[in-house]
């Protein structure tokens, strides 16, 4: 004879469960990197990150470097808004529009400040420098596949 009104629980469900028992982790604030005193942001203000260890191999190919920010994890440069227009910017590069960083518990600091009243680092020579050293073409100069 076989027990009624039994019902077997999936492992989905066991995992629901067991998720829904343990509160949620507060979110981190979304912060956005500020415009050090004096800066004007004509453009709008967008930021391109990359690993910490990249951001040493990545300032001195740049023609020109705008404000740049960093922390133990990554390095963020200010680039004009929309700046990711028509560009694939490669793994593991991350495009943060409005300059508003995820995922942080502080801002990071400013270790660059250019002369200047723009923040910006001209996105072009950025996108070639990420994508070198990536080893990625830059999105230009792939293939086009039907």
């Amino acid at each position: 004879m076989g027990v009624t009104g039994s019902r077997t629980l999936s492992l989905n469900t066991l995992v629901r469960l067991q998720r829904e028992l343990r509160p949620p982790a507060a979110p981190l604030p979304r912060l956005r990197l500020p415009l050090p005193d004096g800066m004007t942001a004509p453009m709008g203000c967008d930021a391109v990150a990359v690993p910490a260890r990249f951001g040493p191999l990545v300032m001195p190919r740049l023609p020109r470097v705008g404000c740049v920010y960093a922390d133990e994890a990554h390095w963020w440069w200010l680039v004009p808004s929309d700046s990711d227009y028509a560009l694939e910017w490669p793994a593991p590069a991350r495009y943060d529009t409005g300059a508003v960083v995820p995922d942080v518990p502080d801002l990071p600091r400013l270790i660059h400040r250019p002369d200047g009243t723009l923040p910006y680092t001209p996105p072009i020579p950025l996108y070639l420098a990420v994508c070198r050293l990536t080893d990625t073409a830059p999105s230009w100069s792939r293939p086009i596949t039907a």
